[in-house]
């Protein structure tokens, strides 16, 4: 694995941490709800022999400051670019799953003039909030422990595979569960802001603001490929691929793959 340059950037919203790998043509990275730039590790390593990669920390996560106040997707975008700034980065590429696609969005619909392309990997989809609340209920009720202080207790890859594995890689290893576990601490009481976030993106306008030329990529088990036609039917230049054998977590657990097809669309 190359070497990772690390660093931590003042903005509005705190001192905001990032990891950094490889040379070339930068490409900003944002992760998954109630995770860290550490789960992206592998994605940056298969993308650093083309590009710059750089993933940065949401405020409240990673090694990012937290933050009292409610943060939005936008909230997320303005962090990257304010670290782009910081970093010299006039115009870069853009990429994220889950929640770090809703971000991903944002960055492409709000400044055309600085993001050239963008990678959606795993996009949700709510057409309406009461969608992004009966998706995200379970999660809070059950599927997410926290200890009677509302602190988050640690999972082991049985309980993912048994009660979560919407939300797990197909093949789940200790690394992963690990760094998962080490995340979710590092959030702590915090770590429901991204989902908050979330549930208030109005995805179709949103979607339909992007102004780039877009890359979705679908696990074939990830649950929103059901909804493909309403990407298609929103993004004007979008080209769509499902990956065989994904579910969720697909930027650690097809890395290569991901990291490979992203450094061929880029380079278009």
């Amino acid at each position: 694995m190359s070497k990772v340059e690390r660093g931590l950037v003042p903005t509005d919203f705190g001192y905001i941490h990032y990891r950094a790998m490889g040379d070339g043509q930068p490409v900003m990275i944002s992760h998954i709800n109630q995770q860290s730039s550490a789960l992206m590790l592998e994605l940056m390593a298969a993308l650093a022999p083309s590009m710059r990669a750089i993933a940065i920390d949401y405020p409240s996560h990673g090694h990012s400051d937290h933050v009292s106040e409610q943060p939005t997707i936008g909230t997320y975008a303005e962090c990257v670019v304010q670290v782009m700034d910081a970093l010299g980065i006039e115009t870069a590429s853009a990429m994220g799953e889950a929640v770090g696609a809703a971000v991903t969005t944002e960055l492409a619909g709000r400044w055309p003039e600085r993001i050239r392309r963008a990678v959606l990997v795993n996009c949700p989809w709510y057409s309406e909030v009461s969608d992004a609340d009966a998706s995200h209920e379970p999660l809070i009720d059950r599927l997410r422990p926290a200890d009677p202080s509302g602190f988050p207790t640690t999972r082991t890859i049985e309980f993912m595979l048994e009660h979560d594995p919407t939300h797990a890689p197909m093949a789940p290893t200790q690394s992963w569960m690990d760094r998962i576990n080490v995340a979710q601490l590092e959030a702590g009481r915090d770590r429901w802001q991204a989902l908050a976030a979330l549930r208030l993106f109005p995805f179709p306008e949103k979607l339909a603001a992007i102004a780039c030329p877009t890359l979705l990529l679908i696990g074939e088990h990830f649950h929103y490929l059901k909804f493909r036609q309403e990407f298609e039917s929103r993004i004007s230049d979008v080209r769509i691929e499902v990956v065989q054998g994904g579910r969720f977590c697909m930027t650690w657990e097809h890395a290569d793959k991901i990291g490979r097809r992203a450094v061929e669309f880029f380079g278009e």
